[in-house]
C-alpha cells in the first residue's frame, strides 16, 4: 500500500507542476481571490461544475474568463437574458430550400469551457436546457443527440442582491453544480492593486499555459487518488447529518427541509481528492474533506420556513455538522 500511495504522491506533484503556471498567470489578472480560484481549479480538475455567486463588480465574469483564457481550449460566453430561448444555448435545425434538407445548426453550449452569465436572469425553461448538457455530457435537438466536446465545464454566475427580473434556479439544476461559491470584496490591498492594474492604461492579455489535454489526463487521476475506508465513512456521516441531524445530537431538525443528495457524497469524495492532489499528496485526509464541504453542501441542504424566518444561514448549519460528526 506504502507504494502505491507513493505512486500516487508522485503522480500529484506531477500534476500540481502543470498547475502551478495555471494559477501564476491568472493572478496576473485577478488581484487576490486566492480561495475562490483554488476552487475553480478543484472544480475544473474534479470535471465538475461551478456556481458563481457574488455582487456586481467583483470580477466574477472577469475571472472566469481569464482561466479560459489560460487553457488552451474552446470558449464561449452567454449572457442570459428573460427573452433567452432554449434554442440559443443548444442549437435548432435549419431548412436549407437548396436542397430541402434541414440542417443542425450548434448552439454555444458546444465549447469546453462555457460561461453562463447571469444565470438566474433567464427563466427556467432556459435554464433546464443546460441539465442535460451538465450531466449527460450531450445535447438533443429536435430528436438528435450530439457529444459534447472533453472536457465540458460550465461556470456559472448569478447575482443575490436583485430579486427583480430574476428567476432562482431549480434544486434540480442547483444540484447539477459540483460547487456553489460565494465570492465577496477584495481586501484593501487587493483593491489598491486592482487601481494599479486597471487605472493606469497598462493591461496585461493572459496567454495560454496549460492544454485542455493536459487537463482531461489531471481529470483521470484525481479519482485514483488513495481514500481511506473510514474517509469515506466521514464523507457519508457528514451526508447523512444533513438528513438525521437528530441522530449526530445536531438541533436542526426544524431547520432543514431537505438534506443533501448521493451526488453530495460524491462530489465531497472527488472534491476532497482533488484537493489533495493540489497540495502534492496522493491521499485524502479529513482536512481535505473539511475544506470543500461548505462549497458542496451549501446549495444542496434546503431550508425549513423557521430557518429563513429566524434568518439562519445554510453555512452556519454546516459548521455545526461539521462540529458534531465525529472526525476519524
Amino acid at each position: 500500500m506504502n507504494t502505491e500511495i507513493q505512486s500516487l504522491t508522485k503522480q500529484a506533484k506531477e500534476c500540481v507542476d502543470l498547475l502551478i503556471p495555471l494559477e501564476q498567470e491568472i493572478h496576473q489578472v485577478i488581484a487576490g481571490q486566492k480561495r475562490i480560484l483554488e476552487r475553480l481549479i478543484i472544480a475544473l480538475i474534479a470535471d465538475g461544475h461551478v456556481l458563481l455567486e457574488g455582487v456586481p463588480g467583483i470580477a466574477k465574469t472577469l475571472m472566469i474568463k481569464t482561466v479560459a483564457q489560460c487553457i488552451d481550449s474552446g470558449f464561449c460566453r452567454i449572457q442570459f437574458t428573460p427573452d433567452l430561448l432554449p434554442a440559443d444555448i443548444t442549437g435548432t435545425k435549419i431548412y436549407n430550400q437548396q436542397d430541402c434538407s434541414f440542417k443542425t445548426v450548434k448552439g454555444p453550449v458546444f465549447t469546453q469551457f462555457l460561461l453562463a452569465d447571469e444565470i438566474n436572469r433567464a427563466p427556467p425553461k432556459v435554464q433546464s436546457a443546460l441539465l442535460e448538457a451538465m450531466q449527460e455530457r450531450q445535447v438533443t435537438i429536435q430528436g438528435e443527440t450530439y457529444s459534447l466536446p472533453d472536457p465540458f465545464f460550465v461556470l456559472a454566475t448569478e447575482n443575490p442582491i436583485e430579486h427583480e427580473g430574476t428567476y432562482p434556479l431549480p434544486e434540480a439544476q442547483m444540484d447539477r453544480f459540483m460547487f456553489k461559491i460565494l465570492m465577496s470584496y477584495p481586501s484593501k490591498t487587493e483593491e489598491l492593486l486592482i487601481l494599479d492594474r486597471f487605472t493606469e492604461g497598462i493591461s496585461y492579455q493572459p496567454k495560454p499555459v496549460i492544454t485542455a489535454s493536459d487537463i482531461k489526463k489531471i481529470q483521470k487521476i484525481v479519482p485514483s487518488m488513495y481514500a481511506d475506508l473510514e474517509v469515506k465513512k466521514y464523507v457519508t456521516s457528514l451526508v447523512d447529518a444533513t438528513r438525521n441531524p437528530g441522530d449526530y445530537q445536531i438541533p436542526l431538525a426544524s431547520y432543514i427541509r431537505y438534506g443533501a443528495s448521493p451526488r453530495a457524497s460524491i462530489y465531497l469524495m472527488l472534491g476532497a481528492k482533488a484537493h489533495a492532489l493540489l497540495r502534492g499528496r496522493g491521499f485524502v485526509i479529513p482536512d481535505d474533506v473539511k475544506a470543500v464541504a461548505h462549497d458542496v453542501l451549501r446549495h444542496r441542504i434546503l431550508l425549513s420556513y423557521l430557518a429563513e424566518a429566524e434568518e439562519v444561514l445554510v453555512d452556519a448549519i454546516i459548521d455545526q455538522i461539521l462540529k458534531a460528526v465525529p472526525v476519524p
